[in-house]
């Protein structure tokens, strides 16, 4: 989850590189024009839009492949991070078989399937009996299932109340 947050960071990084040269710029011109306006009396809006939209256009053709290299760089390292490094850190959601108990633990559920049960019964109707309902069993603390983030989430908000 950590790694997910750097990267998150890293992008947000990555988008301010490349978003604040150009609003400076804007910025800058604007400031410019507004100060020239000012001096002659010339109070038309639309002549500070044109030099704007210029050196915007200029500052994206100078630093357009500074901007590509930086975006590369973090589709190449988002691509390695989804599928070469997060898989190899384990399952991140708890698998079908486990239930969360009304203590908070996980325990292992045994099922019979559906299938099996019509298969056998055909003549009863398709709903749960009292006797059908989940088997729970314990399961060792350290049995390497780990809860997802909602769960975990479920799990502290229930242990605080």
């Amino acid at each position: 989850m950590e790694i997910m947050m750097e990267h998150l960071a890293n992008g947000f990084i990555v988008m301010l590189m490349i978003t604040m040269p150009l609003v400076l710029t804007a910025a800058f011109i604007g400031l410019i024009v507004g100060i020239l306006q000012a001096v002659t009396s010339v109070q038309e809006q639309t002549i500070a839009a044109a030099p704007k939209i210029l050196m915007v256009f200029l500052m994206i053709m100078i630093l357009g492949s500074f901007f590509a290299k930086k975006l590369t760089d973090l589709l190449l390292e988002s691509g390695n991070l989804a599928f070469n490094i997060i898989p190899k850190q384990g399952d991140f959601v708890l698998s079908s078989e486990y239930t969360l108990g009304k203590d908070g633990k996980y325990y292992k559920t045994e099922t019979v399937s559906d299938i099996d049960k019509f298969m056998k019964n055909p003549g009863k109707a398709p709903h749960m009996q009292p006797k059908d309902k989940l088997h729970l069993q314990k399961t060792d603390a350290d049995s390497g299932v780990k809860p997802s983030l909602m769960e975990t989430k479920h799990i502290l908000e229930n242990n605080q109340q």
